[in-house]
């Protein structure tokens, strides 16, 4: 008997009206919303301006989701296309069945576009939201959990996962849960990057290729445990031969990268830096404006004061005064 496990819900979607709330596109919905909120800050730290990751991430987030979606379906097509089943369930992306490997790789394309559209570097773009990603990933595990999917081996450990659906082939019973496993590596992963972007001060995609690196390493481990149908080459599943690959893949950019461009890019969006400059120069022309009106009005103060100014014309006459009541005196004595 066990002692503690971790509850499955009941049912993945909750009901207003005829409107359906599926646990799996909350998940994915708000780790997108968390990837863009975080990726916006790093961006405008890297003195990019503020907005451009939302307007690049319209580009990058229908790609990903086609992109995972296919992948889950060409390396899976027989859930879908075998004996006995409906094609048309390939297009419910609702009930789950995203790969991460088609969804960042498709993704990549659409964020190429939208930088292109702006002038901005994707390497520089990719650094920014590069944990971001990793936090998005940790949220959309949850998705997992509310339908009751991709699971690992049976256990009998306090933190076990509690399936109650028979559907698809599901038997009840407790099992590793693998959805929490990767989703507390994710979130790992994220930290990870964040230190590591400060201490190093990773530039020109390095800060994604160590989240890629790190996120395949753990994604081989919990795939592992995994008990799901999956394609398997030499007793590895698919997807630990996809980590693999991947992993060397970013370890050796992170290496030739460090060589060929070390440091950081210094402009990541042009333009941005001018209207800073251009706002800093209209806020100092404006402060010396006011210090010369400042100037001018204690300098007619001062002449009012000491009767020294232009404006003291009152004063010579009153001096000339005398002079010229002794002329006309003279004269007059003169005349006599």
């Amino acid at each position: 008997m066990e002692l503690a496990y971790i509850p499955s819900p009941s049912r993945g979607v909750i009901y207003l009206g005829p409107i359906p709330l599926r646990g799996y596109a909350f998940c994915i919905i708000l780790g997108v919303f968390v990837a863009v909120w975080l990726g916006n800050k790093r961006w405008i730290a890297r003195g990019g301006r503020a907005g451009t990751v939302a307007d690049i991430a319209v580009w990058a987030v229908p790609f990903g989701l086609v992109g995972g979606r296919l992948y889950h379906v060409i390396t899976d097509y027989q859930l879908y296309f075998g004996e006995g089943r409906n094609w048309v369930d390939a297009f419910k992306i609702w009930e789950g069945g995203l790969g991460i490997w088609g969804a960042i790789a498709l993704g990549a394309v659409g964020a190429w576009i939208g930088c292109r559209r702006r002038g901005i570097p994707l390497p520089a773009y990719a650094d920014a939201i590069a944990p971001g990603i990793a936090i998005a990933q940790a949220l959309g595990r949850w998705g997992n959990w509310f339908n009751q999917e991709l699971y690992g081996r049976p256990t009998d450990l306090p933190w076990a996962l509690e399936i109650t659906s028979s559907t698809d082939g599901r038997v009840p019973g407790t099992y590793h849960p693998t959805f929490l496993y990767e989703s507390l590596w994710s979130i790992g992963v994220a930290v990870l990057v964040i230190w590591a972007d400060r201490r190093f001060r990773l530039g020109h995609g390095r800060a994604f290729a160590l989240y890629v690196a790190a996120y395949c390493v753990g994604r081989f481990w919990v795939e592992y445990l995994r008990v799901d149908e999956a394609k398997q080459i030499l007793g590895l599943r698919l997807n630990n031969w996809t980590a693999l690959v991947v992993f060397v893949l970013a370890v050796v950019y992170i290496v030739l990268s460090s060589k060929k461009r070390p440091g950081r890019e210094a402009v990541v969006e042009p333009g941005a830096s001018d209207d800073d400059g251009s706002a800093a120069a209209d806020t100092a022309k404006d402060d010396a404006g006011t210090e010369d009106a400042a100037t001018d009005q204690a300098d007619t103060a001062t002449d009012t004061a000491t009767g020294d100014g232009k404006h003291g014309d009152g004063d010579d006459v009153s001096r000339e005064g005398p002079g010229e009541a002794k002329d006309e005196a003279g004269s007059t004595a003169k005349k006599a």
